[in-house]
């Protein structure tokens, strides 16, 4: 038995009926009456509106040169288990995540060679100052954390980080409604009408990232953004000499759902502010294409700064480019406590005066 084509009216989205007597579709919600071969006019526009999206990436391919990584080791935290990259003189070392110590695996070899570099703009003295400066004003830190915590460890540590770029065709169908009011005499009205809008346009996406790395807390990292990667330039080897760089363990396809996810709110947004003068406008059908799809491999400058303050470890993170300093700090509870009792006592102080000038 074959399947019973349904149409919903463009107007209103009711259920069309065909009318043998009109010869056409009629909706019995909002009278309106349709041309059949209109409709199928109508139904063929929409199959651009309502097409699966397309959206592959083309991934990084540069490999390394075995030149380029003689002298280049693995470091593993038995702790975290974080691998980074450094040159032969490294010798013993810490993670720059957790603080524990890591041991020489061997000799780097294979995976990709990143394709672009962000190269760190501020030295390891602006990353102290930005610390001590993240310490001013936090009026709950406990004083001795201020007055006899030291910097264990500051390290230079190159993120990896994927970078999608690409053309994205998108096209979309939304309904606006339009609302009217009045009253008279006796009632009030309320008339809303609806419309069929539809809108496809052109975007270009270029340097939307995607970290790399697990080892890297997701929330730090978040926080030191943005990274200007315009300022990139092509990647040498030389540029990781001095610094830590982290190994990749993120692939670039385990990032493309959430980046199919932005890139295509971001088109339908960009469409939908096309539809200026509605009282509301609804998103029905959407799709995206994507050509010259391609997705980088970049690494990000990113100073670690490791403390510790009653057996627990602090990290923080400044922004190697920018300056942008994060971290968690310890919370002096006396201090918490003090203030919540003060705060409650002007809540009490400022119902009491409203109370009291409204019921004396």
């Amino acid at each position: 038995m074959a399947d019973i084509q349904e149409y919903k009216c463009p107007n209103c989205g009711g259920k069309l009926t065909f009318d043998s007597s009109a010869q056409k579709m009629v909706c019995p919600y909002c009278d309106s009456e349709i041309d059949v071969e209109a409709l199928k006019d109508y139904d063929n526009g929409l199959d651009q509106f309502t097409q699966q999206d397309q959206m592959n990436w083309e991934t990084p391919g540069q490999v390394w040169q075995e030149s380029e990584t003689e002298g280049m080791r693995v470091y593993v935290c038995k702790s975290c288990g974080g691998q980074i990259i450094g040159d032969a003189n490294l010798g013993a070392t810490s993670c720059p995540y957790c603080g524990n110590p890591v041991v020489l695996m061997g000799q780097f070899a294979g995976d990709l060679k990143p394709d672009v570099i962000i190269p760190f703009q501020l030295d390891k003295e602006a990353a102290k100052k930005a610390y001590l400066n993240h310490l001013e004003g936090k009026k709950l830190l406990p004083k001795m954390f201020k007055d006899q915590n030291h910097i264990d460890e500051i390290k230079g540590v190159y993120v990896p980080f994927w970078l999608f770029e690409g053309d994205g065709q998108g096209a979309a169908q939304f309904e606006g409604t339009q609302i009217r009011t009045w009253t008279d005499t006796r009632n009030a009205y309320t008339e809303t009408s609806y419309f069929d809008l539809r809108r496809a346009g052109d975007v270009h996406f270029e340097n939307i990232p995607a970290d790399a790395s697990s080892s890297m807390p997701d929330d730090l990292m978040e926080s030191i953004e943005p990274f200007d990667a315009s300022k990139a330039v092509p990647f040498q080897t030389a540029y990781l000499s001095g610094y830590l760089a982290d190994k990749y363990d993120v692939e670039s396809d385990q990032n493309s759902e959430r980046v199919n996810e932005r890139v295509k709110n971001s088109i339908m947004d960009a469409l939908a502010s096309t539809t200026g003068g509605y009282s509301s406008i609804t998103l029905k059908n959407g799709c995206v294409n994507l050509n010259n799809a391609k997705v980088k491999y970049a690494l990000f400058p990113v100073w670690l700064l490791s403390t510790t303050y009653q057996g627990k470890n602090y990290l923080f993170c400044m922004n190697g480019q920018t300056g942008k300093m994060v971290g968690d700090l310890p919370t002096d509870n006396g201090k918490l406590w003090k203030y919540r009792i003060m705060w409650t006592a002007i809540i009490a102080v400022i119902i009491f005066a409203i109370w009291f000038f409204m019921f004396r």
